[in-house]
C-alpha cells in the first residue's frame, strides 16, 4: 500500500531534487550509471542532464525500458516512478530471476523538466522530433496554420475576439478536427504548440545513442514511456506506441491487457502522431523484437491542458512579461501536468506498479 510517506520520498518538486534522488537511488543498485548533459541553464542555475541506470543480471536477454521527461514538465509523475521502482527490492528481484534487465532514461527533455515547459530548450516537442529528417518529407498538418495565431496570441489573457475565433472554429469544423489540428504535431511554425523540428534534438540524438550501445543486444524489449495531461485525472491511460502492426498490437495487448488503446484505431484519448520517442527503437535496434506502450495519467480537460500550453508558448515570446503575470502562466503548466496531492500520486504508482509487473510478466512469456 502507498503511504503519504512513501509519495514524499518519490516525487520531487523540482527537476533538481529528482535528480538527486534518481542518482541516489540508481547507485544503491548498479554502478552503470551515464549522464549526457544538455548545453542549457536549469530555472535554478543548475546544470542539466539526461542520466541513465542500466540494471542487468548475467546472461539477461530481454529488456524493460522506462522513460521519464520527455515531455519536460511531466517529469515529476515519470521520475516518482522510476525512483519508486528503485525502491522496489521485490519487483527488482523478480526482474532478475526473470533474466530481465531494466534500462531506466531520467529526464529525457531535462530543460523542460526544469523550466516546467513540455518542449525542449528550442520549443521542440521531442514526442513529434522522432523523424527521418532530411529523408522523407515531413508530416503534414495543414490544419494547423488556421489555428495557430489564435492558439499563440500576441496579447495576455487572449481577448474575446481571439477566444471567440477558437469557438467559431470548433463549432465550423468540430472538436475532434480541432483537436487534431492542434495536437498532432506541426513542423511549420517554430513557436507554436506541438512543434516537432527541422532536425533531430539534442535530447533524440542522445536516446538513440543509449539505445544503440546498451540496448541493441537484446532479444526482446518492452519500453513504459510515462506521459501526463490527457484522461480522466489519476487514470493511466495505456496507450500503445508502435508502429502499425497488429503483431505488435496483439502482443501489448497480451502483456497490459485489452483495454489498450490504439491512436491509429481511434481508441485513445490521443491523436495519432507519427514521430514519437519510442519509434527510435526501430531503426536503433532493427534485430529486437519490441513491445511499446505509453502510460498517460490523466490530470486535467483537454481544453485546460491547451490553455496552459498557450500560455506558456506566449511567456517564450515574452520574456520580459511582469514577474507575477510568468509566475501565474508556470504555475498554470505545472498544475494541467502534475496534480501535487497524495490520491493521484498514489493512483499513479500503484499503476505504474502493475504496468511493470505486466512487462517482466509478458517479457518473461517470450
Amino acid at each position: 500500500m502507498t503511504t503519504s510517506q512513501d509519495t514524499e520520498r518519490y516525487f520531487s518538486s523540482t527537476y533538481a531534487e529528482a535528480r538527486e534522488r534518481f542518482l541516489s537511488a540508481a547507485r544503491r543498485r548498479t554502478d552503470q550509471i551515464d549522464s549526457y548533459p544538455v548545453d542549457a541553464t536549469g530555472a535554478q542555475g543548475e546544470a542539466l542532464s539526461t542520466d541513465v541506470a542500466m540494471i542487468a543480471p548475467p546472461n539477461a536477454r530481454r529488456l524493460l525500458i522506462l522513460t521519464s521527461a520527455t515531455h519536460g514538465a511531466e517529469g515529476h509523475c515519470g521520475s516518482g516512478c522510476q525512483v519508486a521502482l528503485l525502491d522496489d527490492a521485490p519487483m527488482l528481484a523478480r526482474a532478475a530471476e526473470a533474466g530481465v534487465a531494466l534500462l531506466l532514461i531520467h529526464a529525457v527533455n531535462p530543460y523542460g523538466f526544469s523550466w516546467g515547459s513540455r518542449t525542449n530548450e528550442d520549443n521542440i516537442d521531442l514526442n513529434r522530433n522522432a523523424q527521418a529528417f532530411g529523408a522523407q518529407p515531413l508530416p503534414v498538418n495543414a490544419d494547423y496554420a488556421d489555428v495557430h495565431d489564435w492558439l499563440v496570441p500576441t496579447e495576455w489573457p487572449p481577448t474575446p475576439q481571439n477566444e471567440r475565433a477558437i469557438a467559431e472554429y470548433i463549432e465550423r469544423h468540430g472538436e475532434q478536427r480541432f483537436r487534431n489540428a492542434v495536437s498532432s504535431g506541426q513542423y511549420t511554425h517554430a513557436s507554436g504548440l506541438f512543434y516537432g523540428g527541422q532536425a533531430q534534438s539534442r535530447s533524440l540524438q542522445t536516446v538513440s545513442h543509449v539505445l544503440r550501445t546498451q540496448a541493441a543486444s537484446f532479444a526482446d524489449i518492452g519500453w513504459i514511456d510515462y506521459h501526463t495531461g490527457l484522461g480522466p485525472q489519476g487514470h493511466g491511460e495505456k496507450i500503445f506506441a508502435g508502429r502499425r502492426n497488429e503483431q505488435e498490437v496483439d502482443r501489448a495487448r497480451q502483456w497490459w491487457g485489452a483495454d489498450i488503446a490504439v491512436p491509429f484505431a481511434g481508441t485513445s484519448a490521443l491523436v495519432d502522431v507519427t514521430g514519437q520517442l519510442a519509434s527510435t527503437i526501430y531503426t536503433c535496434c532493427p534485430e529486437s523484437r519490441p513491445t511499446l506502450m505509453a502510460m498517460e495519467y490523466g490530470t486535467q480537460p483537454f481544453e485546460a491542458v491547451v490553455g496552459a500550453l498557450r500560455g506558456e508558448a506566449w511567456l517564450r515570446a515574452h520574456p520580459d512579461a511582469p514577474t507575477d503575470v510568468a509566475t501565474a502562466l508556470r504555475r498554470r503548466v505545472r498544475g494541467a501536468f502534475y496534480c501535487d496531492h497524495d490520491v493521484w500520486k498514489g493512483m499513479v504508482l500503484g499503476q505504474s506498479r502493475v504496468a511493470v509487473l505486466q512487462a517482466l510478466c509478458g517479457l518473461s512469456a517470450t
